[in-house]
């Protein structure tokens, strides 16, 4: 099959009128006067237009949300009928946008497109990213307490704080009437008093290990912890 090439960016079309239409974007025939940005046909820069204008001329006749793009309002209406078309090759999920299953397939992949400039991690999402960079990069803190004014710089952090000044214990123990303000709390009384779990924690630090090594909220053996005493904190010896 024959294909035919741009001079300019050597993208290549199927037929020669979809690459005279292609071509409009090199000869700035439809470009955008706000910043430049240049279109295959008026029809695209008419679309890209209402980015700068806010104009968004499509309505839900459901919730009456409205879009900028036909497609748009046509992805926002599954929400409203539960339809999801898109589904996991892998797994039995299904999505209503294409984009979400783009993502969601990322935990198959294992693909982390989203990477630190200030550290060498990377995410599956953009949103996991910015998240990072406010939690761990920046010194801004937003969240404040009402009761000392400590700041810090994550709502959850600040909720469990918050718990010292209120005395809340919103973890209940499902077996008996107990309850506990930090999830180790409870995991240590559903061993001690219940024997459900195997789970061991260690106050001094927040190092924790599984059985495969790998880190999670606490530790599986006695072994593991004694170990970890005596490497880290010179216990045992």
């Amino acid at each position: 099959m024959r294909l035919y090439s741009c001079i300019q960016c050597e993208k290549r079309f199927a037929t020669q009128h979809y690459l005279k239409h292609h071509m409009n974007i090199h000869s700035s025939k439809y470009k955008c006067t706000e910043c430049g940005k240049c279109f295959t046909d008026n029809k695209a820069l008419t679309r890209h237009r209402r980015i700068h204008s806010g104009e968004k001329p499509f309505e839900c006749t459901v919730c009456s949300r409205r879009f900028a793009q036909s497609g748009q309002l046509v992805s926002h209406r599954r929400v409203h009928s539960g339809e999801k078309p898109h589904r996991c090759p892998e797994c039995d999920k299904s999505f209503s946008q294409y984009a979400h299953l783009t993502t969601h397939m990322r935990v198959h992949t294992g693909d982390k497109p989203y990477k630190c400039s200030l550290c060498d991690k990377s995410f599956s999402q953009s949103n996991t990213l910015q998240r990072h960079k406010r939690h761990v990069h920046s010194n801004r803190r937003p969240y404040d307490c009402r009761y000392c004014g400590k700041r810090f710089k994550r709502s959850d952090d600040l909720k469990h704080h918050v718990y010292t000044h209120t005395g809340a214990k919103p973890l209940s123990c499902r077996h008996c009437s107990d309850c506990f303000t930090h999830h180790s709390q409870l995991k240590a009384h559903l061993l001690k008093s219940h024997n459900e779990g195997t789970w061991f924690t260690y106050h001094i630090c927040d190092k924790n290990f599984s059985a495969n090594g790998h880190l999670t909220d606490c530790f599986t053996h006695h072994s593991q912890l004694k170990a970890h005493l005596l490497k880290s904190h010179n216990e045992g010896t």
